[in-house]
């Protein structure tokens, strides 16, 4: 009897040394490209999430910001999570580079400067509705457009009468062209320029998009749900579930001059004006960051002007990183397995 049990113990632990062994020559590893601070270091993924492209668009992916000292990879989430810094979801609510919460409602049907900086510009488009007897507009943000390098991105939700999350519901341009992205998870586009990358996080909905040295930008589509509207007494109407966008900011280099609803939250000198214990703390300055439409960068506040180049800031350690199996096409780092 105690023979057989030791061969049982035996078989158990051949199978848990096998396991392990497969999930080591899972992990990836990755080295920084030259010219980054972690140039020439050899770095494995770690073993909670050892892919950075994970084919599970739940699983988190790894990361790490090669212009820091640290060199250390991270687990992160490859949608949104709108309780971190730099987001921007629900009627608009945002986390500012600070940490702090505030809303900023805007108005239906225009646009306003996220933010601006020197060689970049993020603008959004806001929808929305007011009902009776409101004094201002319920608001969600709707699409997003992308000045960069003397060129333009725009992405959008598309409208719908009732959510199905069968259905794609992103639209994209590139210098003013629609964009066709195939509906397949890990599908992605880059410009002509290596510049811009668009990956598709899931199949639908969902996408990372990449600005070289620049930022990174995690969105998700999503609608308002009855349950939202019941609780927030939105009233609204039958035929439109507001699609709009969940989104989440990653910076590197912005200049300490960079402004717009949230870029002004990533100043090293910012002072947020948000009163302490204020259960929803609304800041205004819509005129301030107000445009005239999507792609441009007239508003009263913006500072972009590409010609002048971009400012090395002295805040970059935000995180940002791409990876992708050609060595020219990644920003930042060279993968293997």
């Amino acid at each position: 009897m105690k023979i057989k049990s030791s061969y049982s113990l035996l078989i158990v632990l051949v199978v848990c040394v096998s396991g392990f062994t497969q999930t080591q020559a899972q992990v990836e590893t990755f080295s920084c490209k030259f010219g980054t601070k972690c140039y020439g270091k050899y770095v494995d993924c770690p073993y909670e999430c050892p892919s950075l492209q994970p084919k599970d668009p739940k699983a988190k992916a790894c990361y790490v910001n090669c212009h820091s000292p640290k060199c250390k990879p991270e687990c992160k989430h490859r949608k949104p999570t709108c309780e971190s810094p730099g987001t921007a979801c629900y009627d608009p609510r945002f986390i500012g580079g600070d940490g702090v919460v505030f809303y900023f409602h805007g108005k239906s049907n225009e646009h306003f400067s996220l933010v601006s900086d020197t060689n970049l510009q993020i603008n959004s488009r806001f929808i929305g509705h007011r009902p009776a007897g409101r004094t201002r507009d319920f608001t969600w943000i709707q699409a997003l457009g992308i000045l960069f390098n003397s060129r333009t991105f725009s992405l959008e939700a598309t409208n719908a009468e009732t959510w199905d999350s069968e259905v794609d519901h992103l639209k994209f341009t590139y210098n003013g062209q629609d964009l066709v992205i195939p509906e397949a998870s890990l599908s992605n586009w880059h410009s002509p320029e290596k510049d811009v990358k668009v990956e598709r996080v899931s199949s639908k909905n969902s996408v990372i998009v990449t600005l070289k040295d620049t930022a990174e930008i995690l969105v998700n589509v999503v609608p308002v749900t009855k349950e939202d509207d019941k609780v927030h007494k939105y009233q609204v109407p039958a035929n439109d579930c507001f699609v709009h966008l969940e989104v989440q900011f990653r910076f590197s280099n912005l200049s300490p001059k960079v402004d717009g609803v949230l870029g002004r939250t990533y100043r090293p000198d910012f002072e947020s004006p948000t009163k302490p214990g204020v259960a929803m703390p609304v800041l205004g300055g819509e005129e301030k960051y107000r445009l005239a439409s999507l792609l441009s960068a007239d508003c009263k506040t913006c500072i972009f002007s590409p010609e002048t180049g971009p400012v090395t800031s002295s805040r970059i350690d935000y995180g940002t990183l791409d990876c992708t199996s050609g060595a020219s096409a990644g920003y930042g780092l060279v993968c293997k397995k």
